[in-house]
C-alpha cells in the first residue's frame, strides 16, 4: 500500500470518527470524500460501515442515559425495512449520479434550515412520517452508508432538543449501518482486503470519536444545531465535488 493511501486512510478515519463522536453521524459523509480518492467504492463503502459501527459503539456508553428511546423506534423499524432494499441496489446503482443527487439534496435542505431563524416544531405525520424517513434513510444506508442525512434534516424540522436528536442520529445510524454491514458481508459484497484497511483505520476512528464526544458535551442546543447543519452542508459540497470531478 502506498504512503499516500495510508495517510488518507488515517485522515479519513480521524475525520469520520471525530464527526461521529461530535454529532452521532457523519463517518460516511466525511470519510467517503477522502477515501474515494484512493479506494474504489467497492472497498470504501464497506470500510465506512465498519468504521461507523466502531465509532458509534465507542461513544454509546457515555451518551445512553440522555437518549429518549420513544422517539427512536419508528426510525429503527423503517430503517431496518429499508436496508435490504438499499443493499440489493448496490450492484445496479450509478455511484456518480447517486452522489450528485444526494449532495444537491443535502445542500438545499441544510441551507434552508440554517437560514430559517424561527424555531421549528413540525408535527405533521407523527410516528408514521418518522418511520417513512427512517425507511428512506435505511435505503441510503444499505446503498452507500449514508443513513444519516434524511433523519438528521427531519429531526431539525421537528425541533427536537440536542439530546433527543443525538439519540435518533446515533441509535438509528448504529442499527442501520450494522445491519447493512451484515447484509453486504452475507451477500459477498465485502472483500477480504477491507479487513486489513479497517485495521489501519481503527486507531484513527477511536481517537477521532473520543475527541468528538468531548466537544459534543460542551455544546448547547443552538451550537449543536449549527454544527450539524454546517457538517451537512460540507458533506453535500464534498459529494457534489466528487461526482463532478469524476467526469
Amino acid at each position: 500500500m502506498e504512503t499516500l493511501t495510508y495517510v488518507l486512510l488515517l485522515l479519513g478515519a480521524l475525520a469520520g470518527g471525530f464527526v461521529s463522536g461530535l454529532a452521532g453521524f457523519g463517518t460516511a459523509l466525511m470519510a467517503l470524500g477522502i477515501w474515494l480518492y484512493v479506494l474504489p467504492p467497492s472497498l470504501a463503502v464497506p470500510l465506512v460501515l465498519i468504521c461507523s459501527v466502531i465509532a458509534q459503539t465507542s461513544t454509546l456508553p457515555s451518551m445512553w442515559k440522555n437518549f429518549d428511546l420513544s422517539l427512536v423506534w419508528p426510525f429503527l423499524i423503517g430503517g431496518l425495512i429499508g436496508v435490504p432494499l438499499g443493499t440489493m441496489m448496490v450492484a445496479s446503482a450509478d455511484p456518480e449520479v447517486f452522489k450528485l443527487s444526494v449532495g444537491v439534496l443535502i445542500l438545499i435542505f441544510s441551507t434552508a434550515l440554517y437560514l430559517n431563524k424561527r424555531p421549528l416544531a413540525f408535527k405533521f405525520g407523527g410516528r408514521i412520517a418518522d418511520g417513512a424517513i427512517g425507511f428512506a434513510g435505511g435505503i441510503l444506508g444499505g446503498l452507500a452508508g449514508l443513513s444519516g442525512p434524511l433523519p438528521i434534516l427531519w429531526a431539525n424540522i421537528r425541533g427536537w432538543s440536542k439530546h433527543e436528536r443525538r439519540g435518533i442520529f446515533q441509535l438509528f445510524n448504529f442499527t442501520v449501518l450494522a445491519t447493512a454491514l451484515v447484509l453486504q458481508t452475507a451477500s459477498g459484497l465485502v472483500a477480504f482486503k477491507v479487513v486489513g484497511l479497517a485495521a489501519v483505520a481503527f486507531p484513527g476512528t477511536l481517537i477521532g470519536a473520543w475527541a468528538g464526544a468531548r466537544v459534543y458535551h460542551a455544546l448547547n442546543d443552538k451550537h449543536f444545531g449549527d454544527v450539524v447543519l454546517g457538517l451537512l452542508f460540507l458533506s453535500g459540497l464534498t459529494l457534489v465535488w466528487n461526482s463532478i470531478g469524476a467526469h
